[in-house]
């Protein structure tokens, strides 16, 4: 298809976020910039990466880029084109092998110039709760100090497309972004993960 209905399809399918999720963007901690960044945020459901999308003003979407599991995004061609023609993913590896390192495609986008939206849980959590974050995002943040960190909470997600359902609810959410954050000088990896953590948790909302 062409570039044309693959920019018509990411226009549509921001409205039809919005529709369902009501999509709100609030910015607490920095303001929708043009600059480059890793957004990273609690992960409950497929729809995470669509509503951060969404919630970002349209000037931001075209050089922010989310990550999407290979061996799932890629199992049909409709959703390989929607990821790949519509979102422009960064597809990973889910399981590391001898001869590949997972980080590489992010690597290699950061280089480009691209911002990043990524869930350094690694995988979906039903509790509530963010599971520990695994180690990826501490070696984003050791390779790129010059690149913003920003946590985000993403609220009530997991009521709109639960894990395990393919049909959307229509159920008002948001997306709440922080302050920046940066690795910190002498900051060891487990630290580092427990603060990232510990920024994204403080921004759910006190009735969630």
């Amino acid at each position: 298809m062409s570039p044309v209905v693959a920019q018509a399809t990411g226009l549509g399918l921001a409205f039809v976020a919005r529709l369902i999720t009501g999509a709100q963007g609030h910015w607490l901690g920095c303001p929708p910039k043009a600059e480059q960044r890793i957004y990273f945020a609690n992960h409950q459901s497929h729809l995470d990466w669509v509503l951060i999308w969404a919630a970002l003003p349209r000037e931001l979407r075209a050089a922010t880029r989310p990550i999407a599991a290979k061996d799932y995004w890629t199992s049909s061609p409709f959703k390989h084109w929607l990821t790949s023609a519509v979102f422009n993913a960064v597809y990973v590896d889910r399981q590391r092998t001898d001869d590949q390192d997972p980080l590489e495609p992010l690597l290699e986008a950061l280089n480009n110039g691209d911002s990043l939206v990524i869930f350094p849980e690694g995988t979906r959590s039903s509790k509530g709760e963010p599971q520990d974050f695994k180690s990826g995002l501490f070696h984003l943040a050791e390779a790129f100090p010059q690149v913003q960190l920003i946590p985000a909470w993403i609220d009530n997600v997991q009521r709109v497309m639960p894990k395990g359902e393919v049909v959307p609810v229509p159920i008002l959410c948001s997306v709440t972004f922080g302050a920046p954050l940066q690795l910190q000088a002498g900051e060891d990896k487990p630290a580092f993960l427990e603060r990232a953590r510990d920024a994204v948790v403080a921004l759910r909302p006190a009735q969630s």
